[in-house]
């Protein structure tokens, strides 16, 4: 099972140290409950090569070797890796293995990184950061620790086994909770919450949380589905969008920007809008499941399958 003493250990001296008044036991009873295929998915970090390796994650996830694995290690390496699919967002590129993932996250991270403050030196919290390729960027651009929330068991794995090969770097850690599990902390310079709020049943109340982890003055960076129209227009799908059940909300960017100077965020702006396209999220052979092409009207790709618009994204910054 994967070990959180070292987490704990590096946030007693910190500005987060309130939390461990809560997060041991949390994460005790998230042990017992967590899915069947959990003590499998751990075990694959110990089967991973113990190499040293030359890391990038300025302009990539990269972990390159001197010398290169031989032949055998190699065909051992994908093989582990690809029990943890589905692999969605990336890429990596990991001992000479290119895991090509469902997502090209490097294109929202291109178009978010130049509108950010300067994450030299901050202390980061990344809301629903799934198997944490973010994370990795936000240290390579300096930030002194992030730390990255999601309860998906699958994403912790992923999240352990790039943090092996890439020399098990500290500075990023995935602790497998939800943001309504925090306390309060008001201890973040940086909060992201990308492709999380649609998924929200109570917008107002995830924000609000975000809200409550940053410091005074601290930077919320939220990316989120929008659709175009003015402050009254928000899309309640009736069932499913884009063939996803969990999608409750889909404000335009100006009702998005109302709800949060409505929960007290300043200086709100809009600072990207983006429509998804067929580069950014496809299938490969990372991704056993379908991906964006399915989801789209194969006779008007401006449309869900459902008859929604097509996935269009936004970025807000906001100020606590």
């Amino acid at each position: 099972m994967i070990d959180f003493r070292p987490f704990y250990q590096q946030i007693a001296t910190s500005s987060l140290s309130a939390w461990l008044e809560t997060l041991p036991l949390q994460l005790k009873q998230w042990e017992k409950s967590a899915h069947g295929d959990y003590a499998k998915w751990a075990k694959i970090v110990d089967f991973l090569p113990n190499r040293t390796a030359c890391i990038n994650l300025a302009d990539k996830v990269e972990a390159r070797l001197d010398t290169p694995l031989s032949e055998g290690e190699m065909q051992r390496l994908v093989y582990h890796l690809k029990q943890l699919m589905p692999w969605r967002k990336g890429p990596y590129h990991l001992h000479g293995v290119h895991i090509d993932c469902e997502w090209r996250s490097d294109f929202k991270w291109d178009r978010v990184l130049p509108h950010l403050a300067p994450l030299k030196d901050r202390t980061i919290l990344d809301v629903g950061c799934g198997s944490g390729y973010h994370m990795w960027r936000m240290v390579g651009e300096g930030a002194k620790m992030v730390v990255g929330i999601d309860p998906t068991e699958l994403f912790l794995c992923q999240f352990e086994v790039v943090r092996k090969l890439l020399n098990n770097d500290r500075r990023a850690n995935l602790i497998p909770l939800g943001i309504e599990q925090m306390q309060p902390l008001h201890a973040f310079d940086t909060v992201f919450s990308m492709g999380v709020l649609y998924h929200r049943k109570s917008p107002l109340d995830h924000l609000s949380q975000l809200k409550n982890q940053l410091v005074k003055g601290g930077e919320l960076v939220l990316e989120t589905l929008v659709i175009d129209g003015d402050v009254n227009d928000v899309l309640v799908p009736a069932d499913r969008y884009a063939k996803m059940k969990n999608v409750y909300f889909i404000p335009s960017v100006p009702a998005l920007i109302n709800w949060l100077e409505k929960v007290g965020f300043k200086n709100v702006r809009c600072v990207d809008q983006a429509v998804t396209t067929l580069e950014e999220q496809r299938k490969t052979d990372w991704l056993e499941n379908e991906s964006l092409i399915d989801f789209l009207d194969p006779k008007d790709l401006s449309k869900t399958i459902e008859g929604y618009p097509a996935p269009k994204r936004a970025v807000i910054l906001a100020n606590n």
